[in-house]
């Protein structure tokens, strides 16, 4: 009993302790929460205040910047009242200007109509007068107005008609003059630009050898060679006693030179007989077409013509080998071309078609088909044919008068084929012509006294002439050279002009010994 008293007696102690700590501990619990409840509570007050200051603040700057606008848009309003106030102020200026100009206006209108009012009467004034005129003149002269009006108009016309005339006249002769001075003016300049090299050719070529050894071989036995070689070429080989040479003739110029290479390459290589003629000569002959075919084309792309078709290229080349009055017929076909071409453009014309046709313009000298056509009609079919424009085909046939001219082309073309054959050295026949002419020149100077010395240079186009300077004075050297163009004018026949210089200079000469 004793062991239980004092367990029970123990347990009651622990349960009392128990209950005195269970005290204690919710008596500092409580404590605890009533200071945090505090602590929060002050916290809270704080945050409180702070947001109630910080609305202040956001309040008192929304009041400014409300401020602010509503002072923006006061000034804004006032502003646009002050221009609407300024723009009425303006308008009644004008308003009143325009009320002024309506009075002055109306003014003037009032003494416009015066005015008018005093011209009617006075015009009904001049009306009556005139009509008490006209009836004065029609008494003293006999003659109504309609009638004078008639003679006056009829005095006129005749006035104006002679006036006219002679304007015309004049017109007409001064057109003529310019037209004239203009032509020759273009004639010069087209020479002065263009200069080509000529050349001389004729029917005959000359074949040399190193000894005359060679006749006999290129002769034959019996002469099979030589007529395997004239069968062959169609050349006829003079084979005469002229020393170390051998003759070709044929005035086909393109069989001459196949002949005078077949010839070349036979003797070089030493075999000469008719089989290996017949082969040579087929060879050099497609040589020479290859090659005329090639000087064609070169000669096209030099003057820069396009589009010509073969036959016409080809007929091009064989101008090299043809030759009119002594002058190669490709150099004078090269130089019409240059010259028609300058000459067209300096009028305005197309220069490329000038210069096509004044290329072709002799074509029919070298065509390979018989016909007893002239040469300028025959060039025109065969440029027909291969179809080349109807103004060059008129300018190659027209050349030489054989047709009508239809375009300004074909004069452009015959004068230049004038001036390219009438230039000097250009053909054998005008050599002597034009030496003799540098002869008159020269020898019309000295007929004059103290004339010592005269020279033409330039082709004729000037005449310097030495004078004794103690027999011409100077203005005499002046009157000199006037009298001498004036003859030269007068007296003489030539192309372009001729510059006369006189020269007078003094020379004192002394020796020292």
């Amino acid at each position: 009993m004793d062991i239980i008293s004092i367990a029970i007696g123990a347990v009651v102690g622990l349960l009392a302790g128990a209950g005195i700590g269970y005290y204690l501990f919710t008596s500092m619990l409580s404590k605890r929460a009533e200071a945090v409840i505090a602590e929060a509570e002050l916290k809270g007050e704080n945050i409180k205040e702070k947001k109630i200051l910080q609305a202040k603040e956001k309040f008192l700057a929304l009041k400014e910047q409300h401020a602010s606008e509503v002072k923006e848009r006061t000034a804004k309003v006032q502003s646009r009242e002050d221009k609407v106030r300024n723009d009425l102020n303006n308008l009644k200026k004008d308003q009143d200007r325009v009320n002024n100009r309506e009075r002055q206006l109306q003014k003037e209108e009032q003494k416009i109509e015066q005015r008018l009012e005093a011209l009617d009467n006075k015009g009904k004034e001049l009306e009556k007068n005139r009509i008490k005129s006209v009836e004065l003149l029609e008494k003293i002269s006999g003659m109504s107005a309609d009638e004078a009006k008639a003679a006056l108009k009829e005095q006129v016309v005749q006035d104006a008609k002679v006036l006219a005339q002679s304007q015309v006249q004049d017109i007409m002769d001064e057109a003529k003059q310019k037209a004239n001075q203009d032509a020759k003016k273009i004639v010069i300049q087209t020479i002065q630009r263009v200069a080509t090299e000529h050349s001389v050719e004729n029917s005959v070529s000359v074949f040399n050898i190193t000894n005359d050894d060679i006749k006999g071989r290129i002769i034959g036995r019996e002469g099979r060679n030589i007529r395997a070689l004239e069968a062959a070429t169609g050349v006829e080989f003079i084979v005469d006693d002229t020393p170390e040479a051998i003759i070709l003739s044929c005035f086909d110029p393109v069989r001459r030179e196949i002949a005078r290479l077949s010839l070349h390459q036979l003797v070089t290589d030493g075999r000469i007989h008719p089989a290996r003629i017949e082969e040579v000569v087929a060879k050099v002959t497609k040589k020479i077409n290859d090659e005329i075919q090639e000087i064609g084309k070169r000669t096209c792309i030099d003057l820069g013509i396009h589009n010509i078709k073969g036959d016409l290229t080809r007929m091009v080349g064989r101008m090299k080998y043809r030759s009119s009055y002594g002058q190669n017929l490709l150099q004078h076909s090269r130089e019409v071309a240059n010259l028609c071409a300058t000459m067209a453009a300096e009028l305005g014309l197309d220069a490329k078609a000038a210069k096509r046709a004044g290329l072709l313009h002799d074509i029919g000298k070298v065509s390979e088909e018989e016909s007893e056509l002239p040469h300028a009609l025959l060039g025109m079919k065969i440029a027909e044919r291969c179809g080349e424009r109807a103004d060059i085909c008129n300018a190659i046939g027209a050349h030489h008068d054989e047709i009508e001219m239809t375009t300004l082309l074909s004069p452009i073309i015959q004068v230049c084929d004038a001036i390219s054959g009438a230039r000097p050295g250009a053909r054998r026949e005008m050599v002597e012509a034009y030496v003799q002419r540098l002869r008159d020149l020269e020898n019309l100077a000295l007929e004059y006294p103290g004339v010592t010395k005269s020279f033409a240079i330039q082709a004729g186009r000037e005449l310097r002439v030495m004078v004794e300077s103690d027999q011409v004075s100077d203005d005499q050297a002046d009157q000199l050279s006037m009298d001498i163009s004036t003859r030269i004018m007068n007296e003489m026949t030539y192309p372009g002009q001729v510059k006369v210089t006189v020269i007078r200079e003094k020379r004192s000469v002394s020796i020292a010994r």
